[in-house]
């Protein structure tokens, strides 16, 4: 007898890299640049205007009216305009909820490049090739772009397996088209698979209850002892890449104070950033591939509840109270940036989730000095980053420090110490902004 399993909407996204020429480069970056001023004009107008007249309405009005006036706002097609009004509304929401702070004025040099495709229907997606596929941009015409990744287009597309829209998104490596894929399929199976505790760390990225550590074959530190802040590149790269931050540091110390950034610094700024977004690239494959291969191995996940923003803060104190061990500080926060934890654990709880199963936080507290094998807990038993040792007279067991906090954090789990998510709370901040009606 067979039982029917439940369907489920999923939504995902996939990034794919656009070819384009010149010309079109200096199009997409007109839209781009289009849309930041749409945001910086619409703050502009949000902030001037009175409390009581803040209004959608009145900020979707004064929108039309600056694409009419002003030719250069106009590249940017209507509906990516509206995107960013919905944004911009949507930025005043997490500021008054607690999430995040008040939207502000977004700088030419520090905003990421970006336009909004909001509906999916102005794409028109077809696959003209085993490794390309033609993608509709508005006010910009069809572009190719990278076939990865089979996507519901033609045929297969309905109204529950479909692209629901786009993001065009550019970085040091160039422009790179971002869809939002909304599917319907069936419910996965409850996973079968071990439970597994993991601890992430620097010496091993991922330690594992059972050993099975993932390593991505990259030592975190140099000879001398510092963090190895390249780790990603080969050496040929860190060769090219010190060649050129010598030469953007030459460069640099003959520019006159308040000169203008020359075209030689900036070509050699643009040449760093291309290898250090190749790095990133690197990185974040090895995490997926990763992250995908420990989701379809293990049925319970288990990880530490970890607040990283208060991990990376730096030592560094007052003239009357100064740091201590700065720069070792300095250099355990840049390896704690590199690995990127945070991400990891989103990446296993979506993918955990699809394959059928779950992934539970536990506690932090003492998962590094607690003795796996006898409970044992002393602050002298973490000898360094990598070497645990017991100093209980009657256990004495040592090994990896990774691995053996690893274990606790699985113990944690099935002592039944799994964290609930919190409800979140409406938390309504004074702000310049109008408040919400549950607020007033």
């Amino acid at each position: 007898m067979t039982t029917e399993r439940a369907q489920e909407k999923r939504q995902f996204g996939h990034r794919a890299r656009l070819a384009l020429t010149p010309a079109q480069v200096r199009l997409l970056d007109a839209q781009a640049h289009a849309a930041r001023a749409t945001w910086n004009l619409l703050h502009d107008f949000w902030m001037m205007t009175p409390k009581c007249r803040r209004s959608l309405k009145a900020a979707d009005e004064a929108i039309r009216r600056a694409r009419k006036e002003i030719d250069w706002l106009a590249v940017l097609p209507a509906q990516a305009a509206q995107a960013v009004l919905k944004t911009y509304h949507q930025a005043w929401k997490n500021c008054w909820q607690g999430r995040a702070d008040e939207p502000n004025f977004k700088a030419r040099l520090r905003t990421v490049m970006s336009v909004d495709i909001p509906q999916g229907r102005d794409l028109q997606v077809t696959r003209v090739h085993r490794r390309w596929g033609m993608v509709n941009i508005p006010k910009f015409g069809r572009v190719r772009f990278r076939w990865t990744k089979t996507l519901p287009v033609g045929r297969q597309a309905d109204k529950d397996n479909r692209i629901t829209g786009a993001r065009l998104v550019k970085d040091a490596l160039g422009w790179h088209i971002a869809f939002r894929v909304q599917t319907l399929g069936t419910a996965p199976p409850p996973h079968a698979g071990p439970e597994a505790g993991i601890d992430a760390g620097v010496n091993i990225p991922l330690a594992l209850s059972d050993g099975n550590h993932q390593d991505h074959g990259r030592p975190p530190r140099l000879p001398d002892g510092t963090a190895d802040r390249d780790k990603w590149l080969n050496p040929d790269e860190k060769a090219k890449l010190l060649c050129l931050e010598r030469r953007a540091a030459h460069r640099k110390s003959i520019r006159r104070h308040g000169e203008k950034t020359s075209r030689r610094l900036q070509n050699t700024y643009d040449q760093i950033k291309r290898l250090r977004a190749r790095a990133t690239r690197r990185a974040t494959d090895w995490q997926h591939r990763t992250t995908t291969e420990l989701a379809r191995t293990y049925g319970v996940i288990v990880v530490e509840e970890l607040d990283i923003a208060n991990m990376v803060k730096s030592a560094r104190g007052t003239v009357e109270n100064p740091g201590k061990k700065v720069a070792q500080k300095s250099g355990l926060n840049r390896s704690i940036s590199q690995e990127a934890w945070g991400r990891t654990v989103t990446m296993l709880t979506y993918k955990a989730a699809r394959h059928g199963g779950t992934l539970h936080k536990v506690p932090a507290p003492n998962t590094s000095l607690r003795c796996s094998a006898c409970g044992f807990i002393t602050p002298g038993s973490r000898k360094d980053q990598a070497t645990f040792v017991c100093e209980n007279p009657d256990c004495g067991w040592s090994g990896n420090a990774d691995h053996n906090a690893a274990r606790n954090v699985l113990h944690l789990y099935r002592m039944g110490h799994a964290l609930i998510p919190a409800a979140g709370r409406a938390v309504v901040r004074r702000t310049c902004g109008v408040k919400p009606a549950a607020a007033r």
